[in-house]
Parts: C-alpha cells; structure tokens; sequence
C-alpha cells in the first residue's frame, strides 16, 4: 500500500557536492571558498560566450566589408537584409563551433576540468550501501506494453547481478494510459512479470504497477503524483521513459552519489540512442555518439551545479522534488499557455532556484534510449519539442531563475528560432543573387573578390565545418574511441556517408521545423499522442502524402532556378532542390530495418553498442522479436513544409 507519512520539506544544504557540510568548516573560510569557486565559474562562462560573440562579430564585420554598395533601392535593402540575416544565423553557428572548441579543451585538462562529483562517479561503488532507499519509475502512455516490461526485466536482471536481496531499488510501472485495451495489455503483463520475479532467483527487486485514472498535467503530472502517493517510502527517484534502459550498477552508482551529496537535488546521465536497426536509426545512433562528447564535456565544464534536467534517464532528491519542482499553469491559451509540454529543464531551473543542485555527468555509462527509427516519426517529435520550447518564453520571465537557467531555456527556443531565419536567409539570397548575378553572401563570400571575402569565406566555412572536424579529429587520436567505432577505417566511410547523407536531411528538417515554428506562433496546437518507437518502415504512399508540402516547395525552387537561368546559382542551392524532391524517399528508404542491419554488416555506423555491447542491451535485443509487426501511420498528419506555417 502506499505510504501514508508525509515528504519532509527539505531545503538545500550549504554542501558541495562531494558532500562536505558547512559545519566543516567556518563560516568565513566556507564564503571565501564559495566565492573563488563562483568566480572560477563565471571564468568558465565567459570563456565560452565572449568567443562565441567575438567570432559572430568578425564575421559580421567581414560581411558587410565584402557587401557591395548598390545604387538600385530594392538591391539595397535586399542586401541589407541578407547582411543582417547571415550576420545573426552565422553568429548562432560560431557559438555551436565555440562549444566544440571548447569541450575540446576542456577534454584535453581531463579531472581538473570535472567536478567533484563527477571524479567521485569515477570511483563510487556499485553496491547498496544500505542508507537509502530508490524507486526507479517508468512513466508511460499507450506505450507497446511487452516492450515497456521486457526492459523491465532485463533491468531486473541487471539489478539482481549485485543485490544480495534487491531491497534497495524497487522498478515502477507509472501508467497514464486512458485506452482499455491496451491498459488490460499492461495489466497482463505486470501479471505475467510478477510470476516471473517468483521463479527468478535471488536478489530480483519489487515490481510495482500503479494506473491513473485522471490524467493531469501529463508525464509531469505522473510524476509528481507518484511522489505525493509513494515519495515517502524512498530516497531517491531514478526517472525512465518506457524506452529507457539503465543498468543495475549504473542506479546504484547513481544512488550512492546522492547519499554522498547532500546538496544534489538531481543528476542527470546521458542516455545515448541504441538498440534500433533501420537505416535512420543506425545513422543516428552512430551520429550521436560521435558528435555529442565534446558537446556534454562544454556543456558539463560550464554549466557547473546549475546544470539542466532532460526528463528521462536521471536521479532525483524525491523530497527536494517535491517541495520545489511542481508545476504551474502558464497564463493564457496554448500553444504558448496552458500546461508546460517540455516540462523537464522548468522543473530543473526549479531545483536551482531553491538552491539545489543539479548536476551533469557526461560520461556516466550504462544508460540508454531510443529514437525515432525514421524521418516521418522525427519530424512529428520535432513539432511536439517546438511547441514546448517555445513555451519557454513565458518561464524565462519568472522571478528567481538562475541565469544558466535561463541560458538553458533561452539557448532551447533560439535553437529553433534560427531555422525561420535561415529559411529567410536563404530565401532573401537567392533574390538578391537572382537579380544581380552574384552569389554574394549566400555564398559565404566563396565567389567575392577582395581580401575581406576571401576572410569571411574561410572564416565562414571554418566555423560550419569546425564541430564536425573536431569530434572526428577527437575520436581518431584515441585507440579506443577509434575501436569503439570499428576501427579508424569504419569510422571514416561512415563519418562520410553520415555527412553526405545529413546534406540531404538538412533542408527537409529545417524546412519543417521552420514552419512548427511559426504555426506555434498563429495558434496550432501538437497533440501529445505515444510515440512509435519500433523499427517501424515508412510506406511510399505515407511519405508522400505526408511530405507532399516538401515536393511542392522544392519544385517550385527547381522551377525558379531554371527560369533565373543563372548555373552558379542553380548549382549552389541544388542540394537544397534535390533535398526537397527526394524527401519521400529519404522517409522510405532510410528507414528499412534490412538496410541498417546491411550497413551494420559491412561495419558502417558502427557504435560501442555493437562493437562492445553492454549486457544489458545483449539481453533487450533477445527479448525482440526478428520481424516487428508494423504499426499505423500516426494519427496527426506530418507535413513538410509552409502550408504548416499558415
């Protein structure tokens, strides 16, 4: 039964987070310290944000010196506004470039640049130390519900490895599902596992199911009810998705940071894609783990203890939860009021406010999820995440927030902001280089005469190319990250091919994702229905209805080139027209299970997740059946392009 007593309200200790109290020390000594460390923080911020605004600048500067003067008034003002445009969006790219940078650096100082926490991750034992007490919680709705509990049990399993009686983590089934069927679907299975966990030896942890009827405030609301009804029976509060995976050993690694620091309300792990076999998902999986290391460790260096929260895959101070981490409604209607949709990093910028904090561990291990394993079912995540980033906007005002925690909110809804403005960019452009002949600034300075376009060309392409070359150049110095690739020759065919085929994906996402951004903002409200999760194959017919909006738009690109007549022209944008016109059958093609386990064959887009396979994945992939039954298209059309925009 669910216990009774209350959640003690909790405020955040005066403790770092190696856990050392106050009262260690005196309080002089104590302000002296934390002070030096305030300082050597907002040293690590400035040292990424000045840069990052120092290069925008310069290339700006650069810009309008390679910018010719026009006599003709339309031509004028084109180019002012092509000018200012390429100087906003190339600045957002000299910032993305500084990260990697940056993270490379930080890489190169190795544990002088991690926490303390994060050199204790390093060491900590991944045994029960029989202090505390943790619930690791799935939260699901109208999930597939024999995946959702097969995870289940191999996480069990994976628990029960070094548990003498499993009593210090308990697995929880946290249901929101309204549909009946697939609520008895649930109930079988918790049924069938239980008397499972009867026969299966020592050590299995409980196994709990618990279904709402009444579905407030969504996943947040799942959450924060569960921590009302049984918070007070546990410590800490490891949160899943119904595709998350975690290891046993990880959650007790996990566990026992939280009971070393005392001031950590939350610790967030990052949980890489894997386990999918579509083309698609192989692609991205791959491209995720070659590209996010050097990202995280900025993101980590930075960030310090006022780190952010994603949700999913993350331990939570139950009590410090739920005394400073419920949600509000925002004001207003949605799209933009209403309930908070990307509830995860608020709930986090929460923590911090109070004084907690909240902390990052880049390179934790032995926690996984999955991803949409095609383009149609990413587009239609995309348009969900759009809208609750944009609803950002109204959190950024609230009183109280740290200022990383509003860096964190601000950087989610300008990532997105910035794809309008490259369409607009690219769209200005070409009318400025149709009616002058020149490629000018669409073409990054690359055709200019004059020392200041041959700077801004080189210092333009340096900087798009920069976060790509630096991760790869990252991998291939170290034997092992080269071998957990395949091998230096693995790594290299499908960093290329990743690149080729991410020319062809650019234009079709940004093209969708600017106009999510732009219904938001006239009023169109996304349904938050399950998501598809299986290697789920895009039929010809789906992709093209769905993603008839892309064919128009690129046929009607096609068509203004040709009329234009200009070749430099035409041959410049043609991977953005050919993008378009081939989108249905990047949808089909990519996402065919039987070309990703091909790839996989011939040791492309190789990962660490096959080359050194955690136990836990070895397990979930045997649960699987070989051929998946297919499942309908989603109910909410996904479209393409501008008619989204309307």
């Amino acid at each position: 039964m669910p216990a009774t007593r209350p959640i003690p309200s909790t405020t955040a200790p005066a403790s770092h987070a190696d856990g050392r109290p106050v009262e260690r020390c005196g309080a002089e000594t104590w302000q002296r310290d934390g002070r030096r460390k305030a300082g050597a923080l907002l040293g690590r911020r400035l040292a990424l944000a000045l840069p990052s605004l120092g290069v925008g600048a310069v290339i700006a500067w650069l810009a309008a010196l390679a910018e010719p003067v026009r006599a003709d008034p339309t031509e004028a003002w084109l180019g002012g506004t092509v000018l200012v445009l390429f100087a906003v969006v190339m600045t957002w790219q000299a910032f993305v470039a500084w990260q990697y940078l940056y993270g490379l650096v930080a890489s190169g100082f190795g544990a002088r640049a991690k926490s303390a926490l994060e050199r204790r991750s390093e060491t900590v034992p991944a045994r029960a130390s029989g202090l505390s007490r943790t619930a690791a919680v799935v939260a699901i709705h109208a999930e597939d519900p024999v995946a959702v509990f097969s995870a289940l049990r191999v996480m069990a399993r994976s628990l029960a490895r070094d548990a003498v009686d499993g009593g210090d983590i308990d697995l929880f089934v946290l249901s929101d599902t309204r549909d009946g069927a697939i609520a008895a679907v649930e109930e079988h299975e918790f049924a069938r596992i239980q008397a499972w966990r009867e026969t299966a030896g020592p050590g299995i942890p409980e196994i709990r199911y618990r279904r709402r009827t009444e579905n407030v405030g969504r996943k947040a609301g799942n959450i924060a009810e569960f921590t009302r009804t049984y918070g007070p029976e546990y410590d800490f509060m490891i949160v899943l998705d119904a595709d998350s995976l975690m290891s046993g050993a990880t959650m007790r690694r996990l566990a026992r940071l939280m009971e070393e620091s005392p001031a950590t309300g939350l610790i967030q792990t990052v949980s890489y894609a894997a386990g999918r076999d579509t083309l698609f998902a192989r692609i991205q999986q791959f491209a995720v783990r070659l590209y996010a290391p050097l990202a995280l460790r900025c993101l980590e260096t930075w960030q310090g203890p006022e780190g952010s929260y994603w949700g999913h895959n993350a331990i939570l101070r139950i009590a410090a939860f739920a005394d400073h981490a419920q949600l509000p409604v925002l004001p207003g209607r949605a799209p933009l009021g209403g309930e908070i949709l990307c509830h995860d990093i608020v709930e986090g910028g929460m923590l911090v406010r109070a004084g907690w904090e909240v902390r990052l561990l880049p390179e934790m291990g032995g926690t996984w999820e999955e991803m949409p394993t095609n383009l149609v079912d990413l587009l239609g995540r995309e348009r969900r995440w759009c809208q609750g980033n944009m609803q950002h906007l109204r959190v950024l005002p609230w009183p109280g927030l740290k200022a990383a925690s509003r860096w964190h909110l601000a950087v989610g809804i300008v990532s997105y902001a910035m794809l309008p403005l490259w369409i607009a960019y690219l769209v200005a452009g070409t009318w400025l280089a149709a009616r002058t002949g020149e490629l000018g600034l669409l073409g990054y300075g690359l055709t200019g005469a004059g020392a200041a376009a041959h700077a801004l060309a080189a210092l333009t392409v340096t900087v798009l190319a920069l976060p790509k070359l630096l991760s790869l150049g990252h991998a291939l110095a170290d034997k092992g990250r080269r071998d957990a690739f395949g091998g230096t020759r693995a790594l290299l065919a499908s960093a290329a091919l990743e690149q080729a085929i991410w020319v062809l994906l650019w234009p079709v996402m940004t093209l969708f994702t600017a106009g999510a951004v732009i219904s938001t903002f006239f009023g169109r409200v996304v349904r938050w229905d399950a998501q598809a999760r299986d290697d789920r194959k895009v039929s010809w017919a789906e992709a093209c209805r769905l993603q008839a909006d892309a064919l128009v738009v690129g046929a009607l690109a096609g068509l203004a080139l040709a009329l234009v007549g200009d070749p430099w022209l035409a041959l410049w944008l043609s991977p953005v027209v050919i993008a378009l016109l081939t989108s249905p059958a990047q949808s089909v093609l990519t996402s065919r299970a039987d070309l990703g386990r091909a790839a996989r064959a011939r040791g492309l887009f190789l990962t660490i997740d096959d080359t050194a396979q955690a136990p836990e994945l070895a397990d979930l992939a045997g649960t699987r059946a070989p051929s998946p039954p297919k499942r309908p298209a989603p109910r909410e059309p996904v479209r393409v392009a501008a008619a989204d925009a309307a």
